[in-house]
């Protein structure tokens, strides 16, 4: 599952981002926030940072980038700090990296972290090992809340906002929910989150999800996502003899090894060969629909706790939602679910884009759809230097 929100479209396709200048300097005042948040997005969409837009690269700050820790009451969490040079007391982010093997030094990740810091603002991504290891369990909730605190006490500052990428954002949500952390956490960004967990599994297998108004929606589901569930939860689907060996299968799957993957699942018994089977053939995930549900059934206290719906009444900070139109491994409606969530007057900003891809940027998005997450990012960079400012 990629990371960041980042892009490799062509660069024609990009550079249409430039006009949409035009339009923030008639339609908006003050612009310089506008203005950033085009060349940060005009940066990361760019294949090589040093071939990017003139105002892409005029408008960015070289970054400083070290392999860090956080001390927390939870012990040391690893790191990486991007750190804008000549910038004096920065705004401070977390962006915590969605459910991917290599965390923290996944590149897409790493290349965002750097295209925000590049905007004049310091970043550290912690490292959530349960997510490198394809699972979301509510210790994960934990930390992020002190690495927000520990990155407060580190900065010199009060809070800090947080930026979560996929199940990342639910999680974050709920950290900003908790009254241990909320004190440190002064904004959160989901991007393409869950609000229940549960709800997306029954996406899994069933192609088929609920929006708030109650009308389905119907799309395919992205065989990643059911990938992620079994591997979670092998001891469910598989038996007690193959469920170690079938995590190691879907591991090396989902780390795009196929072959290793069938190599080892080949060790297994027929049963286990044939569910693998629907993963590795990339089959809709409704073929599994009865163990999926199953499962969900059994887990029902544990997909809460991980859940931000019924959590977020005592959210008390800024909150963004940006969500992919056409997400398939977390679909769009949980935002709008999530949107429904948030207390009144703390939604600053519900998006979903069909310039996004799950959290990546893609296709050839309209002009005012371009606008619009420029817009976004733009709120977002406020929200960070009126933080600074506040304290």
């Amino acid at each position: 599952m990629a990371n960041p929100l980042v892009a490799l479209a062509p660069r024609r396709r990009l550079l249409a981002l430039v006009g949409v200048l035009v339009i923030g300097f008639l339609l908006v005042r003050p612009v310089g926030a506008h203005l950033r948040a085009t060349g940060l997005l005009l940066r990361f969409a760019a294949a090589d940072p040093a071939t990017a837009p003139w105002l892409a690269r005029a408008s960015a700050y070289d970054v400083d980038e070290e392999g860090s820790s956080l001390e927390t009451t939870m012990g040391p969490t690893r790191a990486r700090l991007y750190v804008p040079r000549g910038v004096g007391d920065p705004p401070a982010v977390i962006i915590v990296p969605g459910v991917h093997r290599l965390g923290v030094d996944e590149p897409r990740l790493q290349r965002f972290a750097r295209s925000i810091a590049s905007s004049g603002v310091a970043v550290y991504t912690p490292e959530i090992k349960a997510l490198t290891e394809y699972r979301i369990e509510p210790a994960s909730i934990g930390t992020i809340g002190e690495a927000a605190k520990a990155l407060a006490q580190q900065r010199h500052k009060a809070r800090v906002g947080i930026m979560g990428m996929s199940f990342a954002g639910g999680l974050a949500l709920l950290a900003a929910a908790d009254a241990r952390y909320a004190p440190a956490i002064a904004f959160v960004v989901a991007v393409g989150a869950h609000d229940d967990l549960a709800r997306v599994a029954r996406f899994f297998a069933t192609n088929e999800i609920p929006a708030p108004d109650g009308h389905p929606v119907h799309m395919k589901a992205h065989d990643y996502g059911t990938a992620v569930l079994l591997c979670d939860h092998a001891e469910e689907f598989f038996s007690a003899e193959d469920a170690p060996g079938a995590r190691d299968a879907l591991k090396h799957w989902l780390w795009g090894e196929e072959g290793e993957a069938r190599t080892r699942a080949a060790k297994l018994t027929e049963a286990s060969r044939k569910k693998l089977g629907v993963i590795f053939e990339r089959k809709t995930g409704s073929e599994l629909a009865p163990d999926i549900l199953r499962v969900i059934d059994g887990q029902q206290a544990a997909m809460r706790e991980v859940s931000p719906r019924g959590h977020l009444a005592g959210v008390r900070v800024p909150i963004f939602l940006l969500h992919g139109a056409g997400d398939s491994v977390i679909p769009p409606s949980e935002t709008s679910w999530l949107a429904t969530e948030v207390p009144a007057g703390y939604l600053k900003n519900a998006l979903i884009s069909p310039a996004v891809q799950h959290v990546e940027l893609q296709g050839e998005p309209s002009v005012s759809d371009r606008w619009a997450l420029v817009h976004f990012m733009a709120q977002i960079l406020e929200e960070a230097e009126d933080e600074t400012r506040a304290f």
